[in-house]
């Protein structure tokens, strides 16, 4: 995997990856940035719950669950002084379907962390991680 970052202006960058796909990264203006882009920490932490999202949604429908909306969020504490590390990270599940089965969506979020999600398995390392699901029953179809 190869990704890259080239200066735009101030303290704008846009970063590219073999995706072929871009993102604008930038920084406060206390920092000197013009508030316009994800901040490199902001990434990390939308990347680690991207790819345990990705885990579950497909093991989660691989169990043929009747899930009909899907959201994971995360709330990440970082260090007082730099270099801000996250000290400890919140991940919270909220799976939204029909007769959805608690035991599929441990099975699901256990998988995740124990054995697909890269991300995870590199920040648990040094991260203490809390993991929660919640399950909204719902009357649409599934998805």
């Amino acid at each position: 995997m190869k990704a890259a970052v080239t200066w735009d202006h101030g303290m704008t960058f846009e970063g590219t990856a073999d995706s072929g796909f871009s993102v604008t990264l930038g920084s406060s203006a206390a920092v000197g940035g013009d508030d316009d882009g994800f901040r490199p920490m902001e990434l990390i932490l939308t990347g680690l719950i991207g790819c345990t999202a990705m885990d579950v949604i497909s093991i989660l429908r691989k169990k043929r669950q009747g899930v009909t909306g899907f959201r994971v969020t995360a709330d990440a504490q970082q260090a007082d002084g730099h270099p801000y590390v996250f000290t400890a990270v919140h991940i919270h599940y909220i799976v939204e379907g029909r007769d959805i089965d608690p035991k599929a969506v441990e099975r699901a979020i256990e998988l995740s962390e124990t054995r697909y999600c890269p991300a995870q398995a590199m920040l648990s390392e040094t991260v203490a991680m809390e993991l929660t699901y919640e399950i909204w029953e719902s009357e649409s179809a599934a998805a």
